[in-house]
């Protein structure tokens, strides 16, 4: 019989997490998101409560804790914010996790102490200009020479690539030709201020505006050559089982973000008056919330289904896609009705609804696109592309 309770230990952490974010995020997260600035209080705060060493062995530096564990953390941290909980999603599913999963012995002693106490953030260099969705068509070229590797190319969209903590970026380049024909791509770990790794001004973009995003270019940059991440030429295949994973991550997050507009609206609607009356009391307002407390609630169900198939170390590719696909439009659809509820207010930036609302769109993008998503649906079913 199935049971989606949380364990004491998991509700244990997942109320600290709550805690904290309404009690220390909350409050003046809206400054940093105006000034487009980084919260590093926030995150050195993160760090010692242990969030970003959530999946991590203790042995290793972590808290010895499962990837669900995390999950529950981004839920409850985008319940009141995005910026600060895609800043602990991706420096811990895309920063850390491939080294903890790919690294050699002395790569794991090298990063995973910093990584897991997030004193340092790692970033992880796959989207490339012009390539998108598309990342097998990486353009970036590493190429051996004597006990260096030789780094030309540039990525897009790099989340904590240029913050004063981050340590390193893991690179995903083409390193030679595969017996087919095809391209070899490996990942290889560029430490930051590395000569020849330049990181581009901050974007300017739509939402999240307090996580830290850039593009990134090499330039005959040149790393040794142990910092090979894993084997080389399956750099590829790396990537892509750290995608399942921070699919599961993503939907969290989505689910968050769909739970906070409930949050919102709930609170609004009992205190807002129109025509002499609570607007709550209307059956339109009603019906609403209704359908965003079912969307955020099935969308839960989605990504605590895929994390049970996770840990059981069963296949969730499928499971990762739905709950990425079904969470994400549930907090676009969310925010969307949060922000008809608030009227005008939703309309500003000052409020969370008007934050939730800039910050909604991406989950239908980063980390596989909601298109993308129904692909890989669509193969795990057996159905072939034309």
């Amino acid at each position: 019989m199935l049971d989606n309770r949380l364990s004491e230990e998991h509700e244990a952490l997942r109320s600290s997490v709550e805690t904290f974010a309404r009690k220390d995020v909350a409050p003046v997260i809206g400054d940093y998101y105006e000034r487009e600035e980084f919260p590093y209080p926030l995150v050195q705060t993160m760090g010692r409560m242990g969030l970003f060493g959530l999946p991590v062995a203790e042995e290793d530096g972590g808290m010895g804790g499962d990837y669900f564990t995390l999950c529950l953390a981004l839920e409850e941290l985008a319940r009141v914010d995005s910026s600060v909980s895609i800043t602990l999603e991706a420096g811990v599913s895309l920063g850390l996790m491939p080294i903890y999963r790919f690294g050699t012995a002395e790569q794991k002693k090298k990063w995973l102490p910093g990584l897991a106490s997030g004193e340092v953030l790692g970033a992880f260099g796959l989207t490339e200009p012009g390539c998108g969705s598309d990342a097998g068509g990486t353009r970036t070229t590493a190429v051996l020479d004597g006990d260096e590797w030789v780094l030309n190319g540039s990525k897009a969209f790099i989340t904590n690539s240029g913050t004063d903590i981050t340590g390193f970026v893991t690179v995903t380049a083409v390193t030679g030709t595969k017996p087919d024909g095809g391209k070899e791509i490996s990942t290889i770990v560029v430490p930051s201020g590395t000569p020849g790794f330049t990181v581009a001004p901050k974007y300017s973009k739509v939402g999240w505006n307090a996580s830290d995003t850039h593009e990134l270019s090499f330039d005959d940059c040149r790393v040794p050559a142990e910092n090979l991440l894993g084997e080389r030429g399956r750099g590829y295949a790396q990537f892509l089982s750290i995608l399942d994973e921070g699919r599961i991550a993503i939907a969290a997050l989505s689910v968050g973000l769909a739970q906070g507009c409930v949050d919102e609206c709930l609170r609004y609607a009992q205190e807002r008056e129109s025509f002499g009356r609570k607007i709550g009391e209307y059956q339109a307002i009603q019906f609403k919330i209704a359908d965003m407390e079912t969307r955020a609630h099935t969308a839960r169900l989605a990504y605590y289904d895929a994390a049970a198939s996770m840990q059981r170390g069963e296949r969730f590719k499928r499971q990762a896609a739905i709950a990425k696909l079904v969470a994400s439009n549930a907090a676009m659809d969310n925010a969307r009705d949060a922000t008809q509820i608030f009227g005008g207010y939703g309309f500003m930036n000052e409020t969370p609804v008007g934050r939730f609302y800039r910050d909604a769109k991406i989950l239908e993008i980063g980390e596989g696109t909601s298109e993308v998503q129904r692909m890989l649906i669509a193969r795990e079913l057996g159905l072939e592309a034309g």
